[in-house]
């Protein structure tokens, strides 16, 4: 007979943002509390994109360990297998988990389409058909039981066997319920929240200020999605506060309005309406259309957008109904949504709660005996490139286990972290939001207390200018050792406004910089207490593939010399403009050819004769099989090329918020460890060229710089941070 390892495993896609995150989070907490084993197994949908993280709230359960995450190559034992998302079976599994349950439920909580087109988001057939094959067949116990999470859900899908009861979303009201003594403000306080979908918001721009007017007298809040409706009205109304999605948690919010109102495009097939359940828990009357009366009966508030304002002013003027409606709802939700529900449906399918006896002691309560090690956070701009992030995993990769690093990054980059094998938190930036920026630094400051509040860092690493909101982040979190991550060499007379903003934090680390000579930048001056490192790179001399398996790997023949250009970071095309004259002169003297695109560029490079374009990352791991760079002289490939030998011609980007690529470049070129063309639009490009693809020029420069004896300063950064680390974890700061 097998042996149960767990009681229960779930099976989804844990990168969703929204509802199937929450779900399973409120679901997984409730198995804890009863003593319940889960396990979690992941399966990508092809929906979403690679090296998107977890769910920071999935993401949480496993640091608190509330659930234990599958391994791939292992076969799962439970007694009750959930599986959630009908999307993630829209195509092929690449891999099929390997899983024995006793007893398994397919959880629909997705309609397959909507008005428009009833099979919009997958074909119920199917879906049926692959995870019958996967899961049916051959697992211990019953068939397959598929379960709509609504009646909404059961309606919108095709004639099929469906369980008898909806496997409905749960709340834990006890954690959302606020008494309320009073308004929250001198005039209604009206809002929503969820993630940015235009569908969720009514059609047109009148039914749109019908439910959420603009009035002097109202007040309308708005936590995520805000930019779809502004977008659809032209402007944002003077009443409105729109707050990015994740710039504050649903319970604050919620506490923030009066009223909860919710429409949404009328093609939508709402699956369940989470943020509706979350506000009637939390106390907040919810105002919402007809067509949810099925899930949320008679303890919401039933209306179309026109009748919004006329009923707010009503409860407004009693407050005796305002508090009736309130708790009537709250003991609704209780009642058929609470925790309770949810233990007496899995009780029905074979996984109730076990004797006290043999449970397992519940994870998220047992003290521990020792302060555990905690993690360094490390936090990177939002460059072009990957130069912030590389610098920081270069760093994150030699720290000791007892402090693994998560990164947290504004860079499209995070996906390269993620598969790097990082824990990966993604902060959009200021520009992707569109955000002023006092706004900006409000939204950074709030994500950033709450990574530090979710990942318990002892140390947070800065490789960014010092914004605002990280300041302000420093200074509400005291009992966190902060480090600015400061690389030298910036441009004469920029960025005095940062330095003075260095002061909020508890140290400097500053990497090493080969021209520092040359150095006439702001940070020259201010490097009293400064903890200084070799230049950090990602990769050591043991990493680097030899020349045989490097060319290999490019795709390179051997009987050719070979040059790669990398002339920018990310978006940066102020110098693109002589790639083709640097691609047609090395293809004349014989060589091949390759364009280097960065991971996150979001356009492809132009198709160029006689070259081809590679896009690995990292890139310096093949620089053995390579006869020539030409380069930006950006702080991370300048000083790669140099201490791996590799020769260089570097094309410095003057177009750059702080490097001094010029000074670095020409002082390379001083030292004689590389060539430099300041003007590429010069003759001068032609003259040094001409002599980089001479043999004898390459090999001097190859020796000259393999004889400068760069050292990697990674691991000596990593070191100190983690000394930082343990002091902070012994002391308790």
């Amino acid at each position: 007979m097998t042996t149960t390892a767990h009681d229960v495993a779930i099976l989804s896609d844990f990168r969703y943002p929204g509802g199937n995150s929450t779900a399973i989070a409120a679901e997984v907490r409730a198995q804890a509390e009863a003593g319940l084993r889960t396990v979690l197994v992941h399966v990508p949908s092809p929906h979403n994109r690679d090296g998107l993280p977890f769910s920071p709230r999935i993401a949480e359960l496993l640091r608190d360990g509330l659930a234990e995450l599958a391994a791939p190559d292992a076969v799962t034992h439970a007694r009750l297998l959930v599986i959630r998302q009908p999307r993630i079976f829209t195509a092929d599994l690449a891999v099929v988990p390997r899983i024995r349950a006793g007893h398994t439920v397919m959880v629909l909580n997705q309609a397959p389409g909507d008005a428009a087109d009833p099979r919009r988001y997958y074909d119920f057939d199917e879906v049926r058909d692959r995870v019958e094959l996967y899961f049916g067949p051959g697992i211990e116990g019953p068939g397959i039981e598929w379960a709509p999470i609504s009646p909404p859900i059961r309606s919108a899908l095709p004639v099929a066997p469906l369980s008898a009861e909806d496997w409905h979303e749960i709340i834990d009201v006890a954690q959302w319920w606020t008494e309320r003594t009073g308004p929250v403000a001198d005039v209604p306080v009206l809002g929503r929240h969820g993630r940015a979908d235009p569908v969720k918001w009514p059609r047109t721009a009148d039914e749109l200020l019908r439910a959420y007017p603009d009035r002097a007298d109202l007040r309308v809040r708005v936590l995520g999605g805000g930019e779809i409706a502004t977008r659809l009205l032209g402007r944002l109304p003077a009443g409105w506060d729109v707050v990015p999605f994740g710039g504050e948690q649903p319970p604050d919010f919620l506490r923030s309005i009066d009223f909860f109102v919710y429409f949404h495009d009328p093609d939508l097939v709402e699956a369940f309406g989470r943020t509706i359940l979350e506000a009637m828990a939390a106390g907040v009357p919810a105002i919402i259309g007809e067509h949810f009366r099925p899930i949320f009966g008679d303890a919401a508030l039933y209306s179309t957008p026109a009748g919004v304002e006329p009923l707010v002013r009503e409860l407004w003027a009693d407050r005796e109904r305002y508090r009736r409606v309130a708790t009537r709802a709250r003991d609704f939700v209780e009642t058929r949504y609470g925790t309770a529900a949810h233990l007496a449906r899995l009780a029905a399918r074979g996984a109730g709660a076990r004797p006290a006896a043999h449970r397992a002691p519940a994870p998220a309560r047992r003290p521990a005996p020792v302060p555990r090690p905690r993690p360094v956070l490390m936090l990177s701009d939002n460059g072009a490139g990957l130069g912030h992030l590389s610098r920081l995993m270069a760093i994150g990769r030699r720290l000791p286990e007892g402090h693994p690093a998560v990164i947290a990054t504004q860079s499209y980059g995070a996906s390269v972290a993620h598969e790097e094998g990082f824990l990966t938190e993604y902060l959009p930036s200021r520009t992707v939001l569109g955000l002023p920026r006092q706004r900006w630094a409000g939204f950074l400051r709030s994500r950033l207390e709450h990574l530090v509040d979710l990942h318990r860092p002892a140390v947070v690493a800065v490789d960014s200018v010092p914004h605002d909101g990280i300041v302000a982040a420093a200074t509400a979190r005291p009992d966190v050792t902060w480090i600015w991550v400061r690389r030298p060499m910036w441009r004469r007379d920029i960025g005095t406004d940062w330095i003075a903003k260095g002061s909020a934090f508890d140290g400097i680390l500053e990497p090493g910089e080969f021209a520092a000579a040359a150095d006439e930048g702001p940070t020259v001056a201010d490097r009293a207490g400064v903890h200084r490192v070799d230049p950090i790179m990602l990769l050591d001399h043991a990493d680097l593939a030899g020349p045989a398996e490097a060319r290999a790997a490019l795709g390179l023949a051997e009987d050719r010399p070979a040059a790669l250009l990398q002339l920018g970071a990310g978006n940066i095309n102020d110098i693109a403009s002589p790639v083709g004259r640097i691609a047609a002169h090395l293809c004349e003297a014989g060589f091949q050819v390759l364009l280097a695109e960065s991971m996150i560029a979001t356009e492809p490079l132009p198709p160029l004769p006689g070259t081809r374009v590679v896009k690995v990352y990292p890139i310096s791991r093949y620089l053995r099989g390579l006869d020539l760079v030409v380069s930006a002289s950006g702080y991370n490939s300048f000083h790669e090329l140099l201490a791996f030998g590799v020769p260089a011609v570097f094309v410095p980007n003057r177009e750059t918020s702080l490097d001094d690529q010029v000074a670095r470049a020409r002082f390379a070129a001083a030292a004689g460890v590389a060539l430099c063309v300041e003007d590429p639009a010069s003759d001068e490009l032609d003259r040094v060229l001409a002599e980089a693809v001479r043999p004898e020029v390459r090999e001097r420069l190859a020796r000259r710089s393999a004889a400068a004896g760069i050292g990697n300063g990674a691991r000596e950064a990593a070191r100190w941070l983690a000394e930082l680390a343990a002091e902070n974890v012994r002391t308790g700061a």
